[in-house]
């Protein structure tokens, strides 16, 4: 009860800075003032609450599929802190960059290099592709194309790398999702891109609303209206009026609905039904932080992403004062498990205190300012509606665009490239329906170019044997096109251990 009063005044203290916010007649821009203690407290707590969720969560990841779970005690701990996981370190290293190079939007050849400097170990599924395509020298964002990258159709990493993103534009849900699709498009694309702007705009929301419902409708408001992510939503809602005590019917008809290949990867990782199990937990959650991670521990799939999700949304509603106030056993620690030059020393605190740097330097650039009001250090923040930022692109459409944008370097590589040239032209020229004319105005070239592609055996083994699944819809159609393009399947599958060589962890902050 002291927890939930102390919660709501909180609350109150942000809607009575709210009423005050300035109104500028002359450019209609609506401001929000708000104490600094309150955001920062905000921002610190949906840190912990996404770290709480990804670690907690992960002996859930993948346990409950076809059946829910039946998890009925939770209690969060961090008892040796948390570590770096590939819901958080992706994320983390941009920060760390921006913060360093004090900039909001990174270009995507500084983003190229320090992804082949420093991510080379613990990515899966869309990730991993987009590394072995740099490894052959395609660069973003066209390594997160879905014409060129199958896994992007589909992948949660939309979801679970943007986070952060709305951890640093409090109310600025437009600045989130700009900020957040320009390092989650490194990945993915369609529907999970609209899932960065989803849910980049519920916790840039969360900041001022304590209403789950209404943080969710902010949320809706930021996609395309012609979103299948949207009709989740809107079903999810519905399902859960109609059983609001049967969690488990809900999560019923979600599978029942949404399943896209058997229960297959294409399901496991994809975006439907992640998307739909984390709208139903913070529903059936109602803002309780325990209640929501057992909801999405037991609606399963991929639940240590979803529970980050959900958690960090939790987390900036309730705060980082209210965490410590429950007597969990957290210890404040970060370690780095995975990602070269990068420091070895941070810790939960030094991780959200990058964040607030980089806030602040949001702030500033969107009209915000800091500053003493009754006696009172306030942040002032230009308040932002959510909309979408990127609308939905088909994939015909993206083709065109490839080959509008590639067509002369692709012909200049596969008649006068090196190695690498060639491969990544004949890879960009099968994705996009381009090899049969090239084969035919350039054999003796083309078939040079097909050559060197095969070489590059990360890339040939992603194609015909990933890791996590080998038979969903989009990569079989590639496939076949590599097939048809005359690229054999390598002779094995190639173990993680001959993927990557986890001897070269590099233990020194970076410079």
């Amino acid at each position: 009860m002291k927890n939930r009063t102390r919660n709501s005044a909180i609350c109150f203290i942000v809607m009575l800075f709210i009423g005050i916010s300035d109104i500028s007649s002359q450019t209609d821009t609506k401001t929000i003032t708000i104490p600094s203690e309150i955001i920062l407290d905000k921002i610190r707590g949906g840190m912990l609450g996404q770290l709480l969720g990804n670690i907690n969560g992960l002996k859930y990841e993948m346990k409950f599929i076809t059946e829910p779970g039946n998890v009925t005690n939770y209690i969060p701990s961090l008892p040796n802190g948390a570590y770096t996981d590939d819901d958080t370190d992706f994320e983390w290293i941009y920060i760390f960059e921006m913060q360093k190079k004090r900039t909001l939007s990174l270009p995507y050849d500084s983003i190229y290099t320090f992804w082949k400097q420093r991510i080379n170990r613990r990515m899966w599924c869309s990730n991993r592709y987009v590394r072995h395509l740099m490894d052959m020298g395609i660069n973003p964002p066209y390594t997160g194309f879905v014409a060129l990258n199958p896994w992007a159709e589909f992948n949660i990493s939309g979801q679970f790398l943007c986070e952060t993103f709305g951890l640093i534009a409090p109310a600025m849900p437009q600045t989130a999702a700009k900020i957040a699709l320009n390092f989650t498009r490194v990945a993915i694309d369609q529907e999970p891109a609209q899932n960065t702007q989803l849910f980049t705009a519920m916790i840039s929301s969360a900041f001022v609303e304590n209403d789950i419902n209404k943080i969710i409708d902010a949320g809706s408001a930021a996609l395309d209206p012609k979103s299948k992510t949207l009709l989740i939503i809107n079903d999810i809602r519905k399902w859960v009026a109609q059983n609001p005590e049967n969690w488990r019917e809900t999560r019923r008809l979600l599978r029942e609905k949404y399943t896209q290949e058997n229960d297959k990867i294409r399901d496991k990782n994809g975006y439907e039904l992640n998307t739909g199990s984390i709208i139903a937990a913070l529903l059936y959650g109602k803002n309780d932080f325990q209640e929501t991670m057992k909801m999405t521990f037991n609606f399963g799939w991929d639940a240590d992403n979803t529970s980050a999700t959900a958690g960090t949304i939790i987390g900036v509603m309730k705060g980082y004062k209210w965490f410590l106030s429950q007597d969990w056993q957290i210890v404040d620690r970060y370690r780095n498990e995975t990602r070269d030059f990068m420091p070895m020393d941070e810790t939960i605190t030094s991780f959200c205190d990058r964040l607030i740097s980089v806030f602040e330097m949001i702030n500033e650039n969107n009209g915000g300012k800091k500053f003493i009001q009754n006696n009172t250090e306030v942040y002032q923040i230009v308040l932002e509606q959510a909309k979408p930022v990127i609308l939905l692109q088909s994939i015909d459409e993206q083709k065109q665009q490839v080959i509008a944008e590639l067509e002369p370097t692709i012909v200049n590589h596969i008649l006068k490239g090196n190695r690498e040239e060639k491969s990544s032209a004949a890879y960009i020229a099968i994705c996009c329906d381009l090899n049969e004319k090239l084969s035919k105005k350039f054999p003796k070239e083309w078939e040079s170019a097909v050559y060197e592609l095969t070489g590059y055996w990360k890339v040939i083994n992603n194609v015909f044997y990933p890791h996590y699944g080998d038979d969903f819809k989009c990569l079989l159609t590639l496939r076949n096109k590599f097939l048809v393009a005359g690229v054999k399947a390598p002779n094995k599958k190639y173990t993680d251990d001959e993927l990557y060589n986890d001897t070269t962890f590099w233990k020194e902050p970076g410079k």
